[in-house]
C-alpha cells in the first residue's frame, strides 16, 4: 500500500488521541457474566451444557460481534473519507477455536485459531475504488488488528452487489 492509497487522518499525527473503554463486569460462579458499559447493560454467557443459563452470547461471540461492528464503523469512517457511496454492509463471521487451550492443555492457543469474515457491500462503486475502501478499512479496523497481532488467521471475503437504482 502506498502513501497516497490513504486519505488524511483528520487527527494530528503527533499527539497521541487516547481513548480508554471502560467496563465493570459481575460473575457470580455461572457461566453468566453481566457488565455495565457507559450506563448500557450487556452481559455474556455459556450454553446450558457449559455450565451457564444460554442467555446471552459468549464471550468468543462476542468477540466476533466487536469484530463485525468494527467493520461497519470503520467501513463507515473509511467511506466518508473518500467519498465512497454504499447503501448497506452485511457481514457473516465464523471463528474457530480449540476448547483445549481454554481447558489448559499446554500447547493450544485458548483463542481463535481462525476467523472467516464475508462482508458484502451494495455500492455501484467501480472496482478500484472498492479496492481502496477495502485497503483501508483492514489497515484501520482496531479489532481486526488486535485479532491478526494474536496471530490469528484472518480470512477475509469481500463482494459486492449492484445498489439495484
Amino acid at each position: 500500500m502506498t502513501e497516497t492509497d490513504i486519505p488524511p487522518s483528520i487527527e494530528n499525527p503527533d499527539r497521541p488521541t487516547l481513548i480508554r473503554p471502560q467496563l465493570t463486569g459481575v460473575n457470580e460462579r455461572s457461566g453468566l457474566t453481566r457488565m455495565q458499559v457507559r450506563g448500557l447493560t450487556t452481559a455474556t454467557d455459556e450454553p446450558v451444557e457449559k455450565g451457564g443459563t444460554d442467555s446471552a452470547p459468549t464471550p468468543l461471540e462476542t468477540a466476533l460481534a466487536a469484530l463485525v461492528g468494527c467493520e461497519g464503523v470503520i467501513i463507515k469512517g473509511v467511506a466518508q473519507a473518500i467519498g465512497f457511496a454504499y447503501d448497506c454492509a452485511e457481514f457473516r463471521c465464523e471463528g474457530v477455536s480449540d476448547l483445549r487451550g481454554a481447558r489448559g492443555v499446554r500447547g493450544v492457543r485458548p483463542h481463535f485459531q481462525s476467523v472467516d469474515l464475508s462482508i458484502t457491500l451494495t455500492t455501484d462503486e467501480p472496482e478500484d475504488r472498492v479496492a481502496l475502501l477495502i485497503r483501508n478499512v483492514e489497515q484501520r479496523c482496531p479489532v481486526m488488528n488486535l485479532f491478526k497481532a494474536a496471530g490469528v488467521d484472518m480470512i477475509v471475503h469481500w463482494t459486492t452487489r449492484p445498489t439495484g437504482r
